[in-house]
């Protein structure tokens, strides 16, 4: 009834830039906070960003100053833009969402399925 559907991701070379998307659909009545994790092989997810409904931002120390969180609500979506990228930021990005549903006002945590980001010459 809720999906949060991600897309950007993709193969770059050092330096270079993405914008990941994370679009959520179905019977929404609210959504709060909204953020962006990533798992790279072998490693534990971490937060990368998060925003809340307000706009404002927290940011993982290893991304601040290159990567920036937004989210348009009318859209129900939230964007990373992803400059300088680096190898060490390869990984699957994975959006998640705390979101309100209209059917039963039930609230719960909600994640896309992940985009892989590959940063390679």
């Amino acid at each position: 009834q809720v999906q949060l559907v991600e897309s950007g991701g993709g193969l770059v070379q050092p330096g270079g830039s993405l914008r990941l998307s994370c679009a959520a659909s179905g019977r929404i009545f609210s959504i709060n906070g909204m953020g962006w994790y990533r798992q790279a092989p072998g490693e534990q997810r971490e937060l990368v960003a998060s925003i809340t409904s307000g706009g404002s931002t927290n940011y993982a120390d290893s991304v601040k100053g290159r990567f920036t969180i937004s989210r348009d609500n009318a859209k129900n979506t939230v964007y990373l833009q992803m400059n300088s990228l680096k190898p060490e930021d390869t990984a699957v990005y994975y959006c998640n969402a705390d979101i309100t549903k209209s059917i039963n006002y039930s609230r719960r945590d909600y994640w896309g399925q992940g985009t892989q980001v590959t940063v390679s010459s």
